[in-house]
């Protein structure tokens, strides 16, 4: 497997080099472009979930151990954190927003009938995946309910409550800006809370926070180690990149408003990778100095990574219901909502019994990507190299643009 993800890597880098070698300047426009502070919040929102929350708290020591891991002896816990969080891993989703905003109407490579199923079998699948991590995770945080060892039913209770609000989310397009901007404005506020309880109170000061998020440095200068997977547990990373990559450029390319290629390279690692880079700072410092995280930050934090799921889970709806003409104009509000929560719901307890794994969602979509390529070269060729601007039929014209309603 890890060599089907090394190829994978190689090729997705490759690409990514030959996409700002031939397009570097034109412009990029979605068929639905919104502003670009919109944009940064659906992108941000919509390519994270409850894993940056709660992942972070629950690693650092195991990055720090190298008794047991020695293969992370080349940079600290949070920069080793970041790199499996931030920048770099961003550039699949520059590419694949690139690729679905600018190559893909020239290509028609996900119209094909197999492709499509294909396609949207990655989305259902990494959409049930983002579902079972909350459910996986809950109990770190909650440990006065359970252990995780046993049904503890407030934990489904919760993950069902999120699934639901997330397929009704869905069903109305107007809910999309409500809940990226909203979502974004909590992990705002979420970060200003625990930095300014960390770096303003007794327990450290500002110049502590910029000591440690100095600590970041490592990972750009070990930019190379992060191309690959270390190990076993970074693969699982890189995979879960890769189920992911596809759908949130697919998603994310209707709504790009006009940048050139450049920009929108920036925009997708520089912004979020801030913004990690931010959080995990603090994270990283309550983990170093053994700050309780308990009671009032406990609850906001589970409030915020509950709200990123259910933004997740309403993109990654929205976009395979709409790819399958799955949508509630066709089927009616209740066999929508339904058959949603039904099918989303089976398939997180499959995660959960160990039925499926989010690495074969994510060596599925690698498979993708390789024949995407094939198929250019043996039928496209032409049509890709002669595209010099974004389609036609997109227009940059924000006033007719449904979110805005």
């Amino acid at each position: 497997m890890n060599l089907w993800l090394s190829s994978g890597l190689i090729f997705t880098f490759a690409a990514l080099v030959y996409v700002l070698y031939k397009w570097w300047d034109i412009k990029c426009i979605g068929v639905t472009p919104v502003r670009t502070l919109t944009f940064t919040a659906i992108l941000f929102t919509s390519g994270l979930d409850v894993g940056l929350i709660m992942f972070p708290l629950t690693e650092f020591g195991g990055y720090g151990n190298l008794t047991d891991n020695p293969e992370y002896s080349f940079a600290n816990p949070l920069a080793i954190e970041f790199g499996y969080w931030a920048f770099l891993i961003w550039g699949f989703y520059f590419l694949t927003c690139f690729y679905f905003c600018i190559i893909e109407p020239r290509v028609g490579f996900f119209d094909i009938p197999l492709v499509k199923w294909v396609n949207n079998i990655v989305i259902i699948g990494t959409c049930a995946f983002t579902a079972y991590l909350l459910l996986v995770n809950l109990p770190w945080y909650m440990p006065q309910i359970g252990d995780g060892e046993s049904v503890v039913p407030t934990f489904y209770l919760i993950v069902l409550a999120s699934i639901g609000l997330a397929v009704y989310s869905s069903s109305k397009i107007k809910y999309l800006r409500l809940l990226s901007v909203g979502s974004s404005v909590l992990f705002i506020a979420l970060i200003a809370v625990m930095w300014f309880r960390a770096f303003m109170l007794d327990n450290g000061s500002p110049a502590d926070f910029l000591g440690t998020a100095g600590l970041i440095g490592e990972y750009f200068t070990n930019l190379h180690q992060f191309m690959l997977p270390l190990n076993d547990y970074h693969a699982f990373y890189l995979f879960w990149w890769f189920s992911w990559s596809i759908m949130i450029g697919q998603f994310t390319a209707r709504f790009v408003s006009g940048i050139r290629t450049w920009q929108l390279l920036l925009a997708m690692l520089v912004i979020p990778s801030l913004a990690i880079g931010v959080w995990f700072t603090i994270l990283y410092h309550y983990h170093a100095e053994g700050l309780s995280i308990a009671g009032f930050i406990n609850l906001a934090m589970i409030l915020v990574g509950v709200l990123m799921v259910v933004n997740s889970l309403d993109s990654l709806i929205r976009l395979y219901t709409d790819n399958l003409n799955l949508t509630v104009k066709r089927l009616g509000q209740w066999p929508y909502l339904l058959g949603n929560l039904v099918a989303m719901c089976g398939l997180t307890l499959l995660f959960q019994l160990d039925f499926l794994r989010i690495q074969w969602v994510g060596a599925l979509v690698i498979a993708l990507y390789f024949g995407c390529f094939g198929y250019i070269l043996l039928k496209k060729r032409a049509e890709v190299a002669a595209i010099k601007s974004s389609p036609r039929d997109n227009k940059l014209d924000f006033g007719k643009i449904e979110l805005a309603n």
